[in-house]
C-alpha cells in the first residue's frame, strides 16, 4: 500500500502539468471576455445612468448556461462602482445573490437575510415573521440617499423553489422608500422564464431584456485558447485537444462552462495517470466523468418536491418487476411518500409537468402512447446509470430524511 501511495504522491509532486489551474475553474474572472463586447455594451447602456444616482430600469438577461452572462453584468457593475468609488461617492451598492446556492434563496426569508447581511445587518437564520424582515431591510437600505443594484442570478432557481411573489413585492418597495432606489438584474438560464410568471410580476419587472447566444466552436477555441495559455505549461496540450473540447461544448449549446472544465478535468486525469501532456483521450474520460457529475449535481439542487417524485421513480424501479412504469403509478408512490414524510401533495397535472422536467434533463425516457378510450398516458424508464444510482438514491434519502 506505502508504494502505491507514493507514486500517487510522486505523480503530484513531480513535474506539474498546471501552471494556474484556478484559470478554467467557475470562480475565477478573466480580464477580458470574448466575443461579448456588443452584449456588455447593451448592458452597460441600461445602467449607466447609475453613474449619476438615478434608478435604472430593471434588466433581464436570458441564455443557456455557460453564455458569459453573469461573468458580464458583474463586469459591467464592478466597473460602475469602481468609476462611482473614483469620484469620491458611494451612493452605489451592488448586491450580487446566487439563488442555486442552497440556505441562500430557497425561501423568501432567506433572500432577504442575505440583502441585510450584504447590507450590514443581521437577521437570525428562522424565527422572524417575514414582514419583520421587510422592514429590516428597507431600514437599512433607506438610511441614506442611495441606488441598490440587486443582481439576482439564475433567479428562475429562486421562482421554482418559492414564487414569484417575492419580485413582485421587491419591485413595490420603491413606493415605500424616501431615499434609495432599488434596481433589478434578474440573470436566468431559461429563455421562457418571463412568460411562466404572473402578469402582475411580469409588467413590474420587464423594463428591459436581454438573450445572450451561444457560443459557436470558433469562440469557445478562442476562449479555451485565451484561458489555456495561462493555465498550462508550454508544450502540455495535445495538437487538436482545444479543437475537441469545443465541439464537445457547442454540442451541448455552446456552453463555454462545459468546454473550460472539460479541459480542466482532462488536465487532472492526466496528472494522476503521471503523463506529462493532455491527449485526445483525456478529453473523452473527462466528457464521461462530467456527464455523470452533473446528473448528479442536478439531484442535488432540485426543490424538495422535485426530488420526491424522482425517488418515487426510483423506488419503483427497484421494487417492480417492469422497467417501464405509467404516470399513474408514479403519482400513486408520489402520494404515499408525501404522506410518510409529511410534504404537501402537489396535483397530478404538476408531478406530470415535473415528470416532462425530468424527460428533458435526461434522467427520464418518457413515451406518450396511447390507451384507446382512456386517453393518453406516457410510459416512464428511468435512465440515471447503474453505476452512479447508489449515489443518486443517498442524495435524495439524506434530503428527504427518509
Amino acid at each position: 500500500m506505502g508504494a502505491a501511495l507514493d507514486k500517487i504522491f510522486n505523480s503530484i509532486t513531480g513535474k506539474n502539468i498546471f501552471k494556474n489551474k484556478s484559470v478554467l475553474q467557475t470562480n475565477y474572472t478573466p480580464e477580458t471576455i470574448p466575443h461579448r463586447d456588443s452584449q456588455i455594451e447593451a448592458v452597460a447602456s441600461i445602467l449607466a445612468p447609475a453613474l449619476r444616482g438615478e434608478r435604472v430600469s430593471n434588466l433581464f438577461v436570458f441564455g443557456k448556461t455557460g453564455t458569459g452572462k453573469t461573468l458580464s453584468v458583474l463586469h459591467v457593475s464592478n466597473e460602475l462602482s469602481r468609476r462611482v468609488k473614483a469620484e469620491g461617492n458611494d451612493f452605489l451598492k451592488v448586491i450580487y445573490i446566487n439563488c442555486k446556492l442552497k440556505k441562500v434563496a430557497d425561501t423568501e426569508y432567506r433572500i432577504l437575510a442575505e440583502l441585510v447581511s450584504h447590507l450590514g445587518g443581521s437577521v437570525p437564520a428562522t424565527g422572524l415573521p417575514t414582514d419583520s424582515v421587510y422592514n429590516k431591510f428597507i431600514e437599512l437600505i433607506d438610511n441614506k440617499k442611495q441606488l441598490v443594484l440587486i443582481v439576482l442570478d439564475e433567479i428562475d432557481q429562486a421562482v421554482k423553489k418559492i414564487s414569484d411573489g417575492f419580485l413582485y413585492t421587491l419591485t413595490r418597495l420603491n413606493s415605500e422608500l424616501k431615499n434609495a432606489q432599488i434596481s433589478l438584474v434578474g440573470i436566468s438560464n431559461s429563455l421562457t422564464f418571463m412568460d411562466e410568471l404572473d402578469p402582475r410580476v411580469r409588467s413590474s419587472l420587464g423594463e428591459e431584456e436581454l438573450v445572450f447566444p451561444p457560443y459557436n466552436a470558433l469562440q469557445l477555441q478562442d476562449i479555451l485558447r485565451e484561458r489555456s495559455t495561462e493555465t498550462f505549461h508550454e508544450g502540455v496540450l495535445e495538437e487538436g485537444v482545444l479543437a475537441k473540447c469545443a465541439a464537445f461544448a457547442a454540442r451541448e449549446h455552446g456552453d463555454a462552462r462545459r468546454a473550460l472544465d472539460l479541459l480542466r478535468v482532462a488536465g487532472e486525469l492526466s496528472e494522476r495517470e503521471g503523463n506529462n501532456k493532455v491527449m485526445l483521450k483525456h478529453i473523452d474520460e473527462s466528457n464521461r466523468k462530467i456527464e455523470r457529475d452533473k446528473m448528479l449535481d442536478v439531484i442535488e439542487s432540485e426543490p424538495k418536491q422535485f426530488q420526491l417524485v424522482l425517488f418515487s421513480i426510483i423506488s419503483l424501479t427497484e421494487t417492480g418487476k417492469e422497467e417501464r412504469f405509467f404516470t399513474g403509478d408514479i403519482y400513486n408512490n408520489y402520494q404515499s411518500l408525501c404522506e410518510r414524510t409529511k410534504n404537501e401533495v402537489l396535483t397530478q397535472r404538476r408531478v406530470s409537468d415535473i415528470i416532462a422536467e425530468f424527460d428533458m434533463l435526461g434522467l427520464i425516457n418518457a413515451q406518450v402512447i396511447s390507451k384507446g378510450r382512456q386517453g393518453r398516458t406516457r410510459e416512464i424508464k428511468l435512465m440515471i446509470p447503474k453505476n452512479i444510482l447508489p449515489h443518486a438514491k443517498e442524495i435524495l434519502v439524506n434530503s428527504l430524511d427518509l
